[in-house]
């Protein structure tokens, strides 16, 4: 079990998958070494990929707002993603990129060891607990292999359809009580 920083220098020079040939940064994820809740998104956008942080884009105003509407700090928290490099094009994290990049997510749980771990959208809820949709199963607690998840959805879906945004909301604050 290695310590944080020590696993964003392995994944800052991760060669592992074609991702590493097109991207500006690594986004390794960041927040609490402690954090109760662990929220993982799916890859890393833009934004993202210029600054070498994560949600720190549309959808990253979008999580942050919510997280602070349900009375959770973002610096409270840690947040990632499930691969750590943006894809072309901003698509969709081919399976074998996600099963190179998942030794580095199962590091940082590992290290973390959140109370409760937050998949954000239909990605993570796939990759994390093998489910693949949001809108059936957010809001709802799981455990898995002794981790407890409640997954909702992303915050760039809120964007586009803004009826989901209070769902997202109180998703977070079910999040927030829970990880007590």
């Amino acid at each position: 079990m290695e310590e944080i920083e020590n696993i964003k220098e392995t994944i800052s020079k991760c060669e592992r998958c074609d991702l590493s040939n097109n991207r500006k940064n690594t986004v390794p994820g960041e927040g609490s070494k402690d954090a109760d809740i662990m929220i993982i998104g799916e890859a890393p956008g833009k934004k993202e990929d210029e600054t070498g942080r994560p949600f720190v884009g549309r959808a990253g105003k979008v999580l942050t707002e919510a997280l602070e509407k349900a009375g959770i700090k973002r610096s409270d928290v840690f947040i990632t993603n499930v691969v750590k490099c943006r894809p072309p094009k901003n698509r969709d994290p081919k399976k074998d990129e996600i099963k190179k990049c998942r030794g580095y997510l199962e590091d940082q749980l590992e290290t973390i060891e959140p109370n409760i771990i937050v998949p954000l959208g239909n990605s993570a809820l796939k990759t994390l607990l093998g489910q693949q949709r949001i809108s059936e199963k957010r809001g709802e607690i799981f455990e898995k292999d002794g981790r407890k998840y409640m997954p909702t959805y992303h915050p760039a879906a809120t964007i586009y359809n803004r009826k989901l945004r209070p769902e997202l909301i109180k998703d977070l604050e079910k999040i927030g009580e829970e990880s007590r």
